[in-house]
């Protein structure tokens, strides 16, 4: 392992040391970064978790959430790349086409429901939905697009926490925003406030562990020309601490 994998893990195993509350199962959970590369430094959107909420309160992180159900029904315009795909049925229980692709989906839809945002592609002869957040894509006229998602990390939170997840880190283009629906974000939402930050300057931020991993992670995957080709990290708890896995 790099020196830089090594101190991600030892920044994952220090924020893992209160492990107090009573072992739960993760949950399947997906997150979306998004990267805005318009100017000369690559820039990604995290938002600011409301003050009130038990969990990570006050915290910057990417938009995400639990999986659903209604997350299996919902089309695409495109597919997942196949080498995603594979790498997201990796030490998966039950393995299957469907749930990797709902992971994606879920995504871009926990991207919507937080922000406001609508990751896809325009098209006038919109194929229905499942009834509830896919809806509103549905009235925009606007298809999620699996094909230019990109993999970034895998983590599932370590046993005594509150909550715990098995979340996978996904990444798209600033261009893929097909839409954007105001008065998502506020003082009475999730998310406070969104803001566009270069990596360099967004690691300043007060931010859970894993995020600043995961910036980290992305930033070695842009320079490394943001390829399929590469395995991605996955983040566990083995034998009392953290492990980098490469799947």
């Amino acid at each position: 392992m790099s020196d830089g994998a090594d101190r991600l893990t030892e920044r994952l195993n220090e924020a893992a040391r209160d492990r107090s509350f009573p072992n739960l199962r993760p949950r399947d959970a997906a997150t979306l970064i998004l990267i805005d590369r318009s100017a000369d430094e690559p820039k990604v959107l995290l938002g600011r978790r409301h003050d009130g909420h038990k969990f990570m309160p006050g915290k910057f992180v990417f938009p995400g959430g639990r999986v659903e159900p209604l997350d299996r029904r919902m089309t695409s315009a495109t597919p997942l790349d196949a080498r995603i795909e594979h790498r997201l049925m990796q030490r998966m229980q039950r393995p299957s086409q469907d749930k990797a692709r709902a992971l994606a989906l879920a995504a871009i839809r926990e991207t919507f429901e937080e922000t406001g945002l609508l990751i896809g592609t325009r098209r006038n002869d919109m194929p229905a939905a499942p009834h509830g957040p896919w809806s509103a894509f549905v009235t925009a006229h606007v298809h999620p697009d699996l094909g230019s998602v990109h993999f970034i990390g895998r983590a599932i939170t370590p046993p005594g926490r509150p909550r715990r997840f098995d979340t996978r880190f996904f990444a798209a283009d600033a261009q893929t925003i097909a839409e954007r629906i105001d008065g998502v974000v506020g003082p009475d939402a999730e998310l406070v406030e969104l803001v566009w930050l270069a990596i360099s300057e967004a690691e300043r931020l007060d931010m859970p562990a894993i995020t600043t991993t995961m910036l980290a992670e992305l930033e070695a995957r842009i320079a490394a020309g943001m390829s399929h080709d590469p395995p991605v990290p996955f983040y566990h708890w083995t034998r009392g601490h953290f492990v980098r896995e490469m799947l």
